[in-house]
């Protein structure tokens, strides 16, 4: 976002929203809404797993050897850990995951891949990840994509001002 756009928190502060304002934030709580019960009710239909299953054993992947303490885990998917608990226990009886104790710390648990759970994330990723370009990205034209990363940016540099992003278009592939 470029900084001539950009409202000081100062102005910000003193007005009040506007009907558009208000209007076009219910219309992205509307349409992420609607992606996200597009994408999971196609998730559930092509791979049998639920948005939920599908967090967390993304989560997983990308944890170094397949494996988070739950405490990390719950706060990487930003689950309350009691959500997790039974979540985690579901999944596991699928076989999808698996619960050890933790080497370090006797309170607490250890959940790692399976190698069922990881051949089931393999297989629904393909058809995900289709489901999101035919859904969300096809949607867009490349300057919209920008846009939407410029807008994102700026919302994320207001919510954690205290953190390093880097300025627009850099550091994005």
């Amino acid at each position: 976002m470029r900084e001539g756009n950009r409202a000081t928190s100062a102005t910000v502060q003193r007005r009040r929203i506007t009907a558009e304002e208000l209007a076009i934030w219910r219309s992205l709580l509307d349409t992420t809404g609607e992606l996200r019960r597009i994408l999971g009710t196609k998730l559930l239909q092509e791979t049998n797993l639920s948005p939920a299953d599908y967090q967390v054993l993304l989560a997983l992947r990308e944890a170094d050897g397949m494996r988070l303490r739950s405490s990390e885990l719950a706060a990487t998917i930003d689950w309350e850990r009691s959500r997790l608990s039974h979540h985690l226990g579901r999944m596991e009886r699928r076989g999808l995951i698996r619960r050890d104790d933790c080497a370090t710390d006797n309170r607490g648990a250890e959940v790692s891949l399976t190698e069922d759970g990881a051949g089931v994330f393999r297989r629904a990723t393909a058809p995900h990840m289709r489901a999101i370009k035919t859904h969300f990205a096809d949607a867009l034209t490349p300057e919209q994509f920008e846009a939407l990363a410029d807008i994102l940016q700026a919302l994320q540099h207001h919510l954690h001002p205290e953190s390093t992003v880097p300025p627009s278009g850099e550091g994005r592939s």
